[in-house]
């Protein structure tokens, strides 16, 4: 039996290992760049879908969704932050007057923002 035979209906190499012939595949090991939404967005998949997990993995497209998933929770976080920071008169001035108060508010805020992305985009 041959080591190594190619597959071109499927564009795989396979090579024997025992009776059997494996498929020659290997993980694209690349330097993660996504940040923590990006790492929340992973450990979600890894736990609850895995074959979602497993597909992105094996077709090289597990760092762009992860980073794409970090870079719309961020842009969503800042703009609800904005929205209720302005909502509930959290404003500069305030800022001025009362600084432990607004870095209270403003942390509130900012855990309430992430909650509601999360919910909508990381645990989908």
């Amino acid at each position: 039996m041959k080591k190594h035979i190619y597959d071109e209906s499927n564009g795989l190499s396979y090579r024997l290992h025992g009776d059997y012939y494996l498929p020659d595949l290997a993980v694209n090991e690349e330097e993660p760049t996504y940040g923590k939404y990006g790492m929340l967005r992973k450990q979600f998949l890894k736990e609850h879908k895995p074959a979602r997990y497993q597909y992105l993995l094996m077709t090289g497209k597990l760092t762009g969704h992860l980073n794409q998933v970090d870079q719309d929770v961020r842009e969503k976080v800042e703009t609800l932050v904005k929205q209720i920071a302005e909502k509930h008169g959290v404003t500069e001035e305030l800022k001025m007057q009362d600084q432990m108060k607004w870095v209270g508010l403003m942390n509130n805020i900012k855990v309430c923002a992430e909650e509601i992305v999360l919910k909508e985009i990381i645990y989908m």
